[in-house]
């Protein structure tokens, strides 16, 4: 018999397929910014990241300069966000079967509450979920076990009896991070179903389907 209490999802490319946003956000930012193209495999190396940590990163700049970025990326995203976004297929049965199985269940984001609000509204899922843990509610961001401690903290359950199931190494590190089981999803678009060496993950998701007869048996 399974240990597992609850389940920790992230959002972006693990419940929702928020994958064309932000690409299209990413490519608006650099021809505003930089005046330039940018090669795909660049931005999916920074999918799961704070965006200021990516902006920094990819532009510099003092920090007037940083948010500045920051809005001409958010600008366009968040124009474009509600209807570029869809949830992956079987995401949703999973949740609610999931829930009729007494499991607790966690949103863990980096992203910011407004947009991870929006989605889950749009798509009847704000209500599988016990509770949401949103960039706004952390000083630290993952792979920093913060995101998840809170979570855990919230849900009363403690990291032995919860997995966490995202699609980042940024994801797999928080839950290595926090003693929470890591586990990758199949359809993962930021490491190419799993074939990443800086991905730790203790298991991989096939697909939402599996979800079930894979807690129970892990």
């Amino acid at each position: 018999m399974s240990n597992i209490k609850a389940v920790l999802f992230d959002f972006d490319g693990t419940i929702m397929d928020t994958n064309n946003i932000i690409l299209k956000s990413w490519h608006h930012a650099f021809k505003e910014i930089a005046g330039k193209e940018v090669e795909e495999a660049a931005l999916l190396a920074t999918f799961g990241e704070p965006l200021e940590l990516t902006i920094r990163n990819f532009f510099g700049g003092d920090d007037e300069t940083v948010r500045k970025n920051i809005s001409i990326y958010r600008s366009f995203h968040d124009d474009n966000f509600e209807r570029e976004i869809n949830l992956f297929p079987g995401v949703y049965d999973m949740l609610y079967n999931l829930k009729k199985a007494n499991f607790k269940l966690a949103l863990v984001t980096s992203r910011l509450g407004r947009t991870t609000y929006i989605g889950t509204e749009k798509f009847g899922i704000k209500e599988a979920f016990d509770i949401i843990v949103t960039a706004d509610d952390c000083s630290k961001h993952k792979p920093d076990p913060e995101p998840i401690n809170i979570a855990l903290r919230r849900l009363g359950v403690s990291a032995e009896n919860a997995v966490m199931i995202g699609d980042t190494r940024l994801d797999m590190g928080c839950a290595r991070n926090a003693g929470v089981t890591a586990v990758l999803v199949g359809w993962s678009m930021a490491l190419a179903g799993g074939e990443n060496p800086d991905a730790e993950y203790d298991y991989i998701l096939k697909k939402p389907d599996d979800i079930l007869d894979f807690l129970n048996n892990i």
